[in-house]
């Protein structure tokens, strides 16, 4: 890998870093104070082995903090334990995106949990090296108002909106949607881009009428800080209703797991293991916030309190094989039609889905 393709890596995945919705600013504030329902019975049981391979294999994991690492943490604490049965995994949380491309670039990661359109441009620059696994995550961003004005996406119409993500897939996401309901983002709504997800929270909560699109968790640390915010719209389902409208099975995705094409091919049964396990850890930060919450503090991924209150707005999910590849598929060609760029020039081919056989 030259200089030159590295160095527009690095660029793309610092472009990608807006979708990483948690960030150590808002690990430090209390949660809101909306209720949010807990599931009382939390399992201690390990993560299921059943599809144990015969040989024991080291595997370097890299995650994100944020919505895309919270779905590991069971399989993280159960790893710690021993207990993830022939799989003997190492894990590395990062800040950024970029501190992870060139890590599996170079083949110090075997599976990272990264930005689903950073996918799409390791693909494409390492020449089919790298395999999506599934979609780990999906929309994390929500329409946050300061008041009750908006109902629908019909009432942003003149409104000004607040947002961080310029230029990156958190643009391109409010103008689909934007534009689908026949709204031109140029000229129909002011759109105010700040350099952080932080200074949006900061200009919502000064503006009486102000409205702002934020991510996970930062749409419930807004919330916590005014009784007046409210989540306005979830522009996930918004994204999927445009889609159905449109007979299409799309949807936002925020994060996806990856593995170098290499891995995958000499060892085919730990990575089966590996979906297996994930598959059920993604399912245990869903099922026991409570549990979870503190396993995503003691992993330093955001604090307990804002994690209980958040997860349920995260969209933690595990989908793989063909409703992975519809799903995602149908996300990155909207991407490449708003710019070939988000996704490294062009929409990957079959070959970049994993599909277990």
């Amino acid at each position: 890998m030259n200089k030159k393709i590295l160095s527009l890596l690095m660029a793309t995945a610092l472009m990608a870093t807006c979708l990483v919705g948690c960030g150590s600013k808002a690990s430090e504030e209390a949660a809101p104070t909306e209720e949010t329902e807990v599931t009382e019975e939390a399992s201690d049981e390990a993560i299921p082995d059943s599809a144990t391979p015969a040989e024991d294999v080291d595997i370097n994991v890299a995650a994100l903090k944020g919505p895309t690492a919270m779905g590991m943490m069971k399989l993280m604490d159960d790893s710690d334990k021993g207990d993830t049965a022939t799989n003997h995994y190492t894990f590395t949380i990062s800040a950024a995106p970029d501190e992870i491309t060139p890590q599996i670039i170079q083949g110090n990661v075997d599976i990272a949990a990264v930005p689903a359109n950073l996918a799409s441009v390791l693909y494409n620059k390492t020449e089919g090296q790298v395999q999506v696994l599934a979609i780990n995550t999906l929309g994390v961003l929500y329409i946050v108002e300061n008041g009750e004005t908006v109902k629908s996406v019909d009432d942003l119409k003149g409104k000004t909106i607040y947002a961080s993500g310029k230029g990156a897939t958190p643009e391109y996401a409010l103008n689909y949607m934007l534009s689908s309901y026949g709204i031109n983002p140029q000229k129909d709504v002011t759109i105010e881009y700040k350099a952080e997800h932080a200074e949006c929270v900061s200009a919502l909560l000064n503006d009486d009428n102000g409205v702002a699109m934020l991510p996970q968790p930062f749409a419930t640390t807004a919330l916590m800080q005014n009784e007046n915010m409210r989540l306005a719209i979830n522009m996930t389902t918004e994204w999927e209703n445009i889609a159905n409208s449109n007979d299409s099975n799309t949807t936002l995705v925020t994060g996806v797991v990856v593995a170098r094409k290499a891995f995958v091919d000499e060892h085919p049964e730990a990575v089966k293991l590996f979906m297996e396990q994930y598959e059920a850890s993604t399912k245990y930060t869903n099922e026991n916030i409570e549990d979870a919450s503190a396993l995503i503090e003691n992993y330093d991924i955001i604090k307990a309190a804002v994690a209980q209150k958040a997860i349920p707005y995260c969209n933690i999910t595990f989908i793989a094989g063909d409703d992975m590849k519809a799903k995602l598929g149908g996300y990155l060609d909207e991407l490449f039609n708003q710019n070939p760029e988000a996704v490294g020039g062009q929409v990957p081919a079959d070959e970049f889905y994993y599909i277990e056989k």
